[in-house]
C-alpha cells in the first residue's frame, strides 16, 4: 500500500502553526480588517482621485509579497502579473506569515520550557 504523500499528522500541524496562537490570529485578524475595508472602499465609495486603501493592505503582506511580485515580473507588460495572481499573491504571502509567526512563538515556548525545565548550574 503506498504512504500518502502528506500526512495528516503534517496538515494539523501546519494548521496548528498557522492559525492556533494568539500571534497569528492577531496578525491574520488585522489582515481581515484591512481586507473589509478595502473592499468596501472598493465598491461601495466613488472618488475623483485613486484611493490608497489596497496600499494597507499590501503594507501588512509586504515582507514576503514583494518575493511573489518580483516573481510575478516575468509575464512582462503587465506590472505585478495577471490579475488573479496579483489577488492570490497577498494571501499566501500572509498566510505565510501566519505560519512563520507560529512557528516563531512555537520556538520561544520550547526554548523557555527548555530553560526552567533543566536550569544550568544547579
Amino acid at each position: 500500500m503506498n504512504k500518502p504523500v502528506v500526512d495528516k499528522r503534517h496538515v494539523r500541524t501546519l494548521a496548528r502553526l498557522t492559525f492556533g496562537n494568539a500571534a497569528s490570529l492577531i496578525c491574520l485578524g488585522l489582515v481581515l480588517t484591512a481586507s473589509v475595508f478595502v473592499t468596501v472602499d472598493t465598491l461601495f465609495v466613488t472618488r475623483e482621485d485613486a484611493s490608497l486603501a489596497g496600499v494597507r493592505l499590501f503594507l501588512l503582506a509586504a515582507p514576503t509579497a514583494f518575493v511573489f511580485f518580483i516573481g510575478g515580473a516575468r509575464w512582462g507588460a503587465e506590472a505585478a502579473g495577471p490579475a488573479w495572481f496579483v489577488c492570490l499573491a497577498p494571501v499566501v504571502s500572509v498566510l505565510l506569515q501566519s505560519l512563520a509567526l507560529g512557528w516563531f512563538v512555537r520556538l520561544l515556548r520550547d526554548g523557555s520550557r527548555t530553560l526552567t525545565a533543566h536550569p544550568r548550574g544547579t
